[in-house]
């Protein structure tokens, strides 16, 4: 199992798991839409990630949940380069990752410094990505999904989950691998193409995806397979998006990609705290 990600150079340790704080540049993404989409209150909230103990910012401009339409990559790129140009110029040492499905945006977010490509779509999209990416040198979060946002929950029928998720992974490693891309986390893409019923399964099954000895980031935050299932909203579902933030992290989960960085950063301590990983400061 991998220890470490390679920044372009700069080795990052993933032997105490990493806190990915979320920031939006939409309008539409289903917790907090709206709320970051200007430069100023982007920036407040890149602050308040690193502050909070968040050890990467993961910057998207585009929704992509449940029924959400794919923005154009020359939108993207408008939204994304002056916000990360920005962080970079205020945070010179913070860990940045870009979610996006593009090439065009891989290759302009690296050059004004992007770290780490997260892809919810394997490469589906743009048959360019994988070598943007390998050309980037850049570690790249490779998600399972069947299909588009907009469409994706009307295909949730596998012959058995565990093994059909395997292999989406394996044929998708294989070409990275063709490509040249060797730093590769994986994301089991909760809440994409699954039901309710299939994102807990996985959630109990986490652990056997570590045959494939890479990183696994999880991203359940605040997600409906949360607030659906306990009946309750999405501004109620914090507690319970720490239950299994926990559960992730027992399972050998190596990044949480959150909303809630304070809270997700004392969850991940705690359980080093137990397992004897750090040490109490008094």
């Amino acid at each position: 199992m991998k220890t470490t990600l390679n920044l372009q150079g700069r080795l990052v340790s993933i032997d105490k798991p990493l806190i990915m704080g979320i920031l939006n540049l939409t309008d539409d993404s289903f917790y907090d839409g709206g709320k970051y989409n200007t430069i100023d209150s982007a920036i407040i909230r890149a602050e308040e990630i690193l502050e909070e103990g968040g050890d990467i910012i993961d910057i998207g401009a585009c929704s992509t949940r449940p029924g959400a339409i794919l923005v154009p990559k020359e939108e993207e790129i408008e939204r994304i380069i002056p916000v990360l140009r920005e962080i970079r110029k205020r945070f010179p040492n913070a860990i940045i990752s870009i979610d996006t499905v593009w090439a065009e945006v891989v290759k302009q977010t690296i050059d004004n410094g992007a770290n780490i490509i997260n892809d919810i779509s394997g490469g589906q999209f743009d048959q360019e990505l994988f070598k943007q990416v390998a050309l980037s040198k850049a570690p790249y979060v490779l998600m399972h999904t069947p299909s588009t946002p907009d469409i994706m929950q009307k295909n949730t029928t596998y012959e058995n989950l565990y093994l059909d998720i395997c292999k989406y992974f394996s044929q998708k490693i294989n070409l990275l691998k063709q490509e040249g891309v060797m730093d590769i986390i994986l994301d089991l893409g909760f809440g994409f193409g699954k039901t309710i019923e299939q994102n807990y399964e996985l959630m109990r099954r986490m652990d056997e995806f570590m045959v494939f000895e890479m990183p696994i980031l999880t991203g359940i935050s605040r997600k409906s397979m949360i607030y659906k299932a306990l009946k309750i909203t999405v501004e109620e579902s914090l507690n319970s998006t720490t239950a299994l933030n926990t559960i992730a992290l027992e399972k050998g989960t190596k990044i949480l990609r959150v909303h809630d960085v304070k809270e997700a950063v004392q969850t991940r301590d705690i359980i080093e705290l137990v397992k004897g990983n750090i040490q109490t400061k008094i």
